[in-house]
């Protein structure tokens, strides 16, 4: 089991950037995929980017590509996402998720455990 915490949420303009952090406790953290999922307002869930296990695979929605990275420190049991360039349909709430079964590409009922979330608000 392991447990996630985000932070690093918060408002800005539409073109700035953010970095979201993701701190994870428990056990056998580099043996877990992650993934940043997001739900704006009136959305379901989506998966914005994921890493596998060793963090040399990633996944970023075409929403996303070329805006935000998606990185892991295995050493410190923590995931990030750099978000550039950032647009106002950005805006949601951004979830740090464990996934032990899987793979990078796997849909979302394969994340079993989940952060509380993180707000990311951007005006234009």
């Amino acid at each position: 089991q392991v447990q996630l915490e985000e932070s690093g949420g918060g408002s800005v303009q539409a073109g700035g950037s953010l970095r979201l952090s993701c701190a994870a406790s428990g056990q056998r953290f580099s043996s877990y995929i992650m993934g940043w999922i997001r739900q704006g307002p009136g959305n379901d869930r989506e998966i914005v980017a994921t890493i596998s296990e060793n963090g040399k695979t990633t996944y970023y929605a075409d929403s996303v590509k070329g805006r935000f990275t998606i990185s892991r420190d295995n050493a410190k049991e923590m995931v990030y996402l750099q978000m550039n360039s950032l647009k106002s349909e950005d805006t949601a709430v951004y979830y740090c998720a464990a996934n032990g079964a899987g793979d990078p590409y796997s849909p979302l009922y394969y994340y079993d455990y989940w952060g509380q979330g993180t707000q990311v608000t951007v005006s234009s």
